[in-house]
């Protein structure tokens, strides 16, 4: 999943962006109103992290005109804790508002909870064959087996499901997973997926990752 952290203090935006990376998410930080508004709306995120303040346009003007083009969901965050400043941001549309200084399980909670909200209009859980993909416990069976894989194994394997059989090359993989540009010379991605097969696919008769030689990988139930 990604996220939009629109923060221009460099210490929290850092602090929240590794945290996240560290459990999967892929994270995106702008640090002004008007760089944020516009990733806002223009990329494809699962969930924003406003602050208030910040230079270019404010988080309320960022949000309002983020409601005219999407509904994506917005939590802000912000050292502003008067109770009207609360109201007015859930009254413009925010889903949530957590007032800084936080923990960051705490906002990680409040991540998970916000994004469950918006899977009871998707799917939560996706099946493929006997593959079993929880989307907001991360939680990953396969044949009734619990597959136990690193935050970039799962994060490897979430854009293969939400791109269920779309070849990917390299150069996506590389940039969604990694938020990286992919360099031809690394095989940082064949050294992941090899290592994503052998715990989801090499004990099991049916095969979900394919590799499309000279291209890059397919994720679906197919011949080889």
């Amino acid at each position: 999943m990604r996220i939009l952290i629109v923060e221009d203090e460099p210490k929290t935006a850092a602090y929240v962006s590794k945290g996240l990376t560290e459990h999967a998410y892929v994270v995106d930080v702008a640090d002004n109103g008007i760089e944020g508004l516009h990733l806002a709306t223009s990329g494809n995120y699962d969930l924003i992290l406003l602050d208030v303040m910040l230079p270019g346009a404010d988080g309320w003007s960022v949000l309002e005109n983020l409601r005219r083009q999407r509904q994506t969901p917005v939590l802000f965050l912000s050292a502003r804790d008067e109770v009207a400043d609360r109201v007015k941001g859930l009254e413009l549309g925010a889903d949530d508002y957590l007032v800084k200084p936080f923990a960051f399980s705490e906002l990680l909670a409040r991540i998970r909870t916000l994004l469950r909200r918006g899977a009871t209009q998707t799917e939560q859980v996706v099946r493929i064959a006997d593959l079993e993909v929880d989307l907001i416990r991360r939680r990953v069976t396969r044949a009734g087996e619990r597959i136990d894989l690193t935050a970039k194994e799962y994060a490897l394997l979430d854009y293969f499901v939400r791109h269920l059989g779309e070849v990917a090359s390299r150069t996506l993989i590389a940039e969604h997973v990694w938020d990286m540009n992919f360099d031809s010379d690394t095989n940082v991605v064949d050294v992941a997926v090899r290592r994503l097969r052998a715990k989801l696919d090499d004990r099991f008769e049916t095969k979900l990752i394919h590799t499309i030689r000279g291209v890059g990988y397919v994720f679906d139930v197919r011949e080889e």
